[in-house]
């Protein structure tokens, strides 16, 4: 598979996980409130406001260069932003209805938390690596 196509692919399946999440955060904010740090203020605020902008990113990670790079690094910059939300959900056993509450699944989520950000990076053409485009 060429690295474009490779790209391609990788843009919708990002978008279609941000589309998800931005969805899940308008539709059931109460859920991920309860694994949203004490430390974060105006918590409410912040899951409605994150919940747009995960849709807003997702829909410019479709578009042209320069917009789809920049969506991609404000997606991954948000992904690292809500790893302690997905750490508390984890280590404080945070029972939410229609998603798993077993290390099956949180150990796999926080373990990927790099890949995603990397993908994020890579599909949005911000960063090449691994692997280099060829130069003439």
């Amino acid at each position: 598979m060429s690295y474009p196509i490779l790209r391609a692919a990788m843009r919708w399946l990002i978008a279609a996980f941000f589309v998800a999440a931005g969805i899940a955060h308008l539709v059931s904010p109460d859920k991920l409130l309860m694994m949203t740090p004490s430390w974060v203020p105006f918590a409410p605020t912040v899951i409605l406001i994150t919940g747009l902008l995960e849709l807003v990113g997702a829909a410019a990670l479709l578009m042209k260069p320069p917009l789809r790079v920049y969506a991609g690094i404000a997606l991954a910059l948000y992904t690292l932003c809500v790893w302690p939300a997905n750490i508390k959900h984890a280590f404080e056993g945070i029972d939410i209805t229609g998603i798993p509450s077993s290390w099956w699944y949180h150990g796999p989520r926080l373990a990927l938390q790099p890949v995603i950000i990397w993908m994020c990076l890579f599909c949005s053409g911000a960063i090449d690596w691994p692997v280099r485009a060829k130069r003439s």
